[in-house]
């Protein structure tokens, strides 16, 4: 299991980890995801069947971490939201996130913030077909959905990425022109 466990890692991590880091947004938090994903491989490693690549399978696995802690942010969250009392205080940070900072190419940086406007679906779509360049098949595979429903959220995210980049640079004045997303 050991020589198995090292082939994945060195094969996998770093689509893994970038995967999940497109997820949350968070380098130390996609870093402990990773980590729960490999756990999860280890225990359940002897029920991989194969009927899908090993790659696929993994992404699926890391599909359900994040989904995971989606939705314990959301219990924290509502938590939060309940005990504080907005009337009497304001929250405010505008400044960039550092993962934001670092990320330079202008492009890029209205890609980063226009999948904010994405789905959490549309956003694992668009992660894997796009940055893990899967194919529809094993996009479908991976989200255990069809190619239909693929591509359909396939379409759907580009659509919103298109208005959002488009709001961006309006927003920013930096471009007349529409930002184009293929």
């Amino acid at each position: 299991m050991e020589d198995t466990f090292q082939r994945i890692y060195e094969k996998y991590h770093h689509d893994l980890f970038q995967f999940l880091f497109y997820m949350v947004k968070n380098r130390e938090q996609a870093e402990d995801l990773v980590q729960e994903v490999y756990i999860r491989v280890l225990k359940s490693y002897e029920k991989f069947e194969g009927r899908s690549s090993e790659k696929t399978w993994l992404f699926s696995i890391a599909r359900h971490v994040a989904i995971d802690w989606f939705r314990k942010q959301k219990t924290i969250r509502r938590r939060i939201l309940e005990k504080f009392d907005w009337d009497k205080q304001q929250l405010e940070d505008d400044l960039p996130l550092p993962d934001e900072v670092a990320l330079q190419n202008e492009q890029v940086q209205w890609m980063y913030r226009a999948l904010d406007a994405c789905s959490i679906d549309q956003r694992m779509v668009i992660v894997l077909r796009y940055i893990q360049e899967l194919s529809i098949a094993e996009t479908a595979d991976a989200l255990k959905w069809s190619t239909s429903k693929v591509k359909t959220t396939q379409h759907r995210a580009i659509k919103q990425l298109q208005k959002e980049m488009n709001n961006i640079s309006d927003k920013e004045g930096l471009s007349h022109e529409k930002t184009r997303v293929e």
